[in-house]
C-alpha cells in the first residue's frame, strides 16, 4: 500500500514524476509553489504531450497566506473568423472536425496562464531557470511511456496525415514504442525563446505571425491579430460551504460548479459510510443531479448571468436537488458530457501557498496540428462548439467553449487547505467528490483516498458509454446492490486509467504537508 509524501519546506504532485521533479527542485532552490507549478507545467507539456501542451488551455486556483483564494482563468476564445458561415463555406454544416486545421479554432491560454500566475507572488527564480527542465527534455528526449504509445496507437489513423503529427510524434512513421526515446527539438526551441524574449512574446512576437500563418495555411480561422487580443484574466473562484469546509473552483465556463454541486447535494444526503452502497450510490446520483442542470446552464459567461451560478449554489437549490434522491434506486441515464484529455498537478510550499492547476489539449494530441517552426501542437477545444445558431453553446467569435477542466481548493475550519484534482473529462467532477468525501467525511488516509477502487459514471476519457464503471477491486457486495437498485454495471481493470490520474496535497496547521498521487498514472508525490 503507498502512503502519502510529508514534507515541511514543500511538496507536489503529478501525474508524471519529469514533472514532479521539476516542480520539486524549485521548491527546494526556494522558489515559490506558483513558480514550481510553472517549471512542472512547462516539463509535462514535453514529457506528456498526449495530454497536454502549451498550444492548449490551464487553469489555476492559488491560495496566498492572509489572503482569499483567486483563480486564473487562462482558456482561449475563438478566432474572428469563427462562425458557422465560415465552417459552411469549407463544408461543413453540422459539426466542426475534431483533428487538422478546422479544429485548431481557440487561442491557446497555457501560456498567458503562467504569467498570470507568476504575477501573483513574488519572483525569487529566473524564467529561464523555470523552463530549463522542459527545454532539457525536450532537446535530449523523453522516454516515451506506456500511456503516450498506446494512445498514439490507438488514435493514429485519424492523426496520421494532420499537419506535423508524424514529423514530431512518429518514429520512422510509427507510433513509438514504450521506452523509445523521442526529441522535441522545434519545442525546445520555443521554450528558448520564451526564456529569453517573456512569456509575453508567445502572443505578440515573432512566433505569433509564424502560428498565424502557418494555421491560415492549413485551414484553421485563427489569425496573428487573434493571439495579440488574448489576455489570461485573475477571476474570483466559485466557492461552497459545507459541513466538512469551504470548497473553491474554477467558474463557467468551466464544469466548475458541477463539482462542488455534487459535494453540496451529498452533503445533505446524511451517508455515514466510505466506500459502501449508500457511499458509491450517493455520489452518482448526486452527479446525475449536477450533470443535469451543468448541461442547461453551463456557457460562456457573456451569455449567463454569473447569478445562476449562485443560485444553483444556495442551499435551496441544493436541498431541492438532494430531495429528488432515490437511496434505493437509481434514476434512469442517458448520459450528458463530454470526453477529454488533461494533466492535473499541484503544490503547497513552506510559506503556505497551494496551488491548483490543470491544462488540457483537450482530446488526446489535441487538433493533432504541430507547427514544424516552434513544435507546439494545437488544442481541438473549439471542436465542442455547435454550429446551430440557436444552440446555447453556438459558435461565435470570441466566444469561449465549454471546459471540463475543473481545478479544486478546499479551506478548513480546522486551518488546512487542501488542493486535488484529475484529468477525465466527466470523470473530474466525479473523482474530486470521490477522493474528498473519503478524505473529509470518513478521515481516510490521503493516499488510500486515491488509491482505492474508484468509479465513474457516463462518457470519460477513453469511453463513450454511460455505463457505471467500477474497477474490479470493488467488494463484491457494493457490485451486487448496485446492479440491484438499476446501475447499469460495467467492471473494469484494478487501476484502470478511465478512473483518471488524481493527485491531492494538504497543508495541516502543524506545518506538515501530505501529497499523493495516482498509482493509475506515471505520476509521484514529492516533499521535503
Amino acid at each position: 500500500m503507498l502512503h502519502a509524501v510529508l514534507g515541511f519546506e514543500g511538496a507536489l504532485s503529478a501525474p508524471h514524476h519529469a514533472a514532479a521533479l521539476a516542480g520539486r527542485d524549485v521548491l527546494q532552490e526556494g522558489g515559490t509553489a506558483i513558480e514550481a507549478m510553472v517549471a512542472a507545467a512547462a516539463t509535462i507539456a514535453v514529457v506528456y504531450p498526449h495530454m497536454n501542451g502549451i498550444g492548449g488551455d490551464g487553469f489555476w486556483l492559488i491560495k496566498r497566506p492572509g489572503a482569499a483564494p483567486v483563480g486564473i482563468f487562462a482558456g482561449g476564445q475563438a478566432a474572428t473568423l469563427a462562425t458557422p458561415g465560415w465552417y459552411a463555406a469549407q463544408g461543413h454544416e453540422t459539426a466542426i472536425p475534431g483533428r487538422g486545421g478546422l479544429a485548431a479554432l481557440t487561442v491557446p491560454g497555457t501560456i498567458g496562464g503562467w504569467q498570470c500566475a507568476l504575477d501573483q507572488s513574488r519572483s525569487t527564480l529566473p524564467l529561464s531557470r523555470l523552463l530549463a527542465p522542459a527545454i532539457a527534455h525536450a532537446e535530449r528526449g523523453i522516454a516515451v511511456t506506456g500511456n503516450q504509445s498506446h494512445v498514439t496507437s490507438e488514435k493514429l489513423d485519424g492523426l496520421r496525415d494532420v499537419p506535423g503529427f508524424a514529423d514530431t510524434f512518429l518514429i520512422n512513421g510509427a507510433p513509438p514504442a514504450p521506452g523509445a526515446r523521442l526529441r522535441q527539438p522545434a519545442l525546445a526551441v520555443t521554450f528558448r525563446h520564451l526564456a529569453e524574449n517573456g512569456l509575453r512574446s508567445f502572443y505578440d512576437g515573432d512566433i505569433a505571425e509564424t502560428h498565424g500563418a502557418f494555421l491560415a495555411s492549413h485551414g484553421s480561422p485563427l489569425r496573428q491579430a487573434d493571439f495579440a487580443a488574448y489576455g489570461a484574466e485573475v477571476v474570483e473562484p466559485l466557492r461552497l460551504q459545507t459541513s466538512h469546509g469551504t470548497l473553491y473552483n474554477m467558474i463557467a465556463p468551466t464544469q466548475g460548479v458541477a463539482s462542488l454541486m455534487i459535494l453540496g447535494i451529498f452533503d445533505r444526503l446524511g451517508v455515514r459510510e466510505a466506500d459502501g452502497f449508500a457511499h458509491v450510490h450517493g455520489l452518482i446520483e448526486s452527479t446525475k443531479q449536477a450533470f443535469r442542470l451543468r448541461e442547461r446552464l453551463v456557457r460562456d459567461p457573456q451569455d449567463m448571468p454569473v447569478l445562476k451560478l449562485d443560485q444553483a449554489l444556495s442551499s435551496e437549490a441544493l436541498a431541492q436537488l438532494a430531495s429528488q434522491i432515490d437511496m434505493t434506486s437509481a434514476m434512469p441515464w442517458s448520459g450528458a458530457g463530454d470526453m477529454s484529455d488533461t494533466t492535473w498537478f499541484g503544490a503547497i510550499d513552506n510559506e503556505g501557498r497551494a496551488v491548483s492547476c490543470i491544462q488540457s489539449l483537450y482530446h488526446e494530441f489535441g487538433s493533432g496540428v504541430v507547427l514544424p517552426q516552434s513544435g507546439i501542437c494545437w488544442q481541438n477545444r473549439g471542436s465542442s462548439f455547435s454550429l446551430e445558431p440557436a444552440h446555447p453553446r453556438a459558435l461565435k467569435p470570441g466566444r469561449l467553449p465549454f471546459h471540463t477542466l475543473c481545478p479544486s481548493l478546499v479551506r478548513f475550519d480546522d486551518g488546512r487547505h487542501m488542493v486535488l484534482g484529475t484529468m477525465g473529462g466527466d470523470g473530474q467532477p466525479q473523482t474530486q467528490s470521490c477522493v474528498f468525501t473519503r478524505y473529509a467525511w470518513f478521515n481516510r488516509p490521503l493516499q488510500d483516498c486515491i488509491s482505492l477502487p474508484r468509479w465513474v459514471v457516463g462518457r470519460t476519457w477513453g469511453q463513450d458509454s454511460n455505463t457505471l464503471k467500477l474497477e474490479a477491486r470493488f467488494a463484491p457486495e457494493v457490485m451486487t446492490a448496485l446492479r440491484e437498485r438499476g446501475h447499469d454495471v460495467e467492471v473494469l481493470a484494478d487501476y484502470d486509467e478511465v478512473m483518471g490520474h488524481a493527485g491531492a496535497l494538504v497543508h495541516r496547521p502543524d506545518g506538515v504537508i501530505e501529497a499523493a498521487y495516482d498509482p493509475r498514472s506515471d505520476g509521484a508525490a514529492l516533499g521535503y
